[in-house]
């Protein structure tokens, strides 16, 4: 009986270490296998089928503040806020836009209240707005995909980044960033129709996971004239579609801030120096905070004079 055992024993042993050599083989050499993609691909993959009709449809919540929704470029509907400075009403010019990109796991909602559901905004990013709201801009925010009212019950964000962390499997991961940035290129062309807002000055700002998808924006739509990416996480070729590093020659003309934390778990001082040194143009400025990947709430001070 103890040799039987001990066979048995040392059979499930070796189909053990067997399934773990073949998943750990796959898992490092398939899967997660970088990728090289050109400016060009990048660009043909976040290109979409601008419609004729929106379906945009808007309702007053307060004075000055509305929310709506819209039909995007693959029938999703979209939903979001836009929020106007107290002066449009009286005032003749086109006032400039700023477009609000939220964190992973978080909502449009950040953009406009300091609080949800009894848990604080704690990235700040509802500063942000009453700063740019004091400035003359309107703040438009949109929920990302399978996000706040747009949440997929059946496969929620947990799924999608354990997927990619633990099995390898980054297309969720990468449609869940490539068809966020295209509604916004939707947005985009719905502001473009708007006789009130400035085309000249459309700002993006977002944090997280929102500062990779405001580089993403600003790199592949000139439309796009400043972007504040604030502690956006490093990614390299194993998502090269979803890496903003692969869209930063389209930034030349831009005015860019990037802000980060030097003890981010998301990204390392040096990969945040790198990605600062490879953005190609001459106006950029570079904010570093000595803090975890939430910043001190008075980080949204430094973006005055980028407003």
């Amino acid at each position: 009986m103890p040799f039987i055992k001990n066979n048995i024993l040392r059979y499930t042993l070796i189909t053990a270490i067997i399934i773990l050599l073949a998943g750990g083989g796959w898992f490092f050499h398939f899967s997660l296998t970088p990728y090289q993609v050109s400016y060009e691909q990048v660009q043909a993959h976040y290109a979409y089928q601008a419609g004729n009709d929106l379906h945009w449809q808007q309702t007053k919540i307060e004075d000055n503040y509305d929310e709506f929704t819209y039909q995007s470029f693959d029938g999703q509907i979209v939903n979001g806020r836009i929020k106007y400075p107290v002066t449009h009403a009286n005032s003749t010019q086109p006032m400039p836009v700023l477009i609000g990109i939220h964190a992973l796991g978080r909502s449009q909602i950040r953009w406009f209240q300091d609080s949800f559901r009894t848990r604080p905004t704690i990235t700040s990013v509802d500063k942000i707005t009453q700063q740019a709201l004091k400035q003359g801009y309107a703040v438009i925010a949109i929920d990302a995909r399978n996000h706040g009212l747009r949440k997929d019950p059946n496969y929620s964000i947990r799924d999608v980044m354990m997927d990619l962390h633990y099995f390898g499997d980054k297309a969720p991961y990468e449609a869940l960033i490539t068809d966020t940035v295209k509604d916004h290129r939707v947005l985009l062309d719905w502001i473009a129709q708007q006789p009130q807002f400035d085309p000249l000055r459309i700002n993006v700002a977002g944090y997280s996971m929102g500062g990779q998808a405001s580089l993403l924006l600003a790199g592949i739509d000139p439309r796009i004239n400043n972007v504040a990416a604030i502690v956006p996480p490093h990614l390299d070729d194993k998502t090269a579609l979803v890496a903003p590093k692969n869209v930063l020659i389209g930034l030349a003309n831009n005015k860019v801030w990037l802000l980060t934390a030097d003890d981010d778990e998301y990204a390392s001082k040096q990969q945040n120096s790198m990605l600062f040194n490879l953005i190609p143009s001459e106006n950029k400025k570079h904010f570093r905070f000595d803090s975890s990947h939430i910043l001190p709430s008075n980080y949204v001070d430094d973006l005055t004079d980028w407003l």
